[in-house]
């Protein structure tokens, strides 16, 4: 049997940190969406998993400033297991936060 300190510090190296979520996050995004994620813009732990958001570009263009990006919310569970996900906004690069997510 574990003593408690061996059980915390099991729990601990087991725990899911901002960038296993980060990387779990676009994985999955990717096996979903048939565009390129981009990268990610913010992870952020919640009560019962992980808030991720993933920038990813929809439409290549010529030049390449007037690309159509997206930016997709990932929920995981603690485990790292995808709960939901949503585009939250569409916009031109370089023109950040002018869509509503429904173009």
């Amino acid at each position: 049997m574990m003593a408690a300190s061996e059980q915390a510090s099991s729990s601990t190296r087991d725990a899911m940190v901002a960038s296993k979520a980060a990387a779990a996050a676009v994985r999955q995004l990717d096996e979903l969406i048939a565009s390129e994620p981009a990268g990610v813009t913010s992870v952020e732990p919640l009560e019962d998993g992980w808030l991720v958001e993933v920038e990813v570009t929809e439409e290549h263009r010529i030049p390449s400033s007037s690309d159509l990006l997206a930016l997709y919310e990932i929920e995981l569970d603690r485990e790292g297991d995808l709960t939901a996900f949503r585009r939250t906004k569409r916009y031109a690069r370089g023109k950040p936060g002018t869509g509503d997510g429904r173009s």
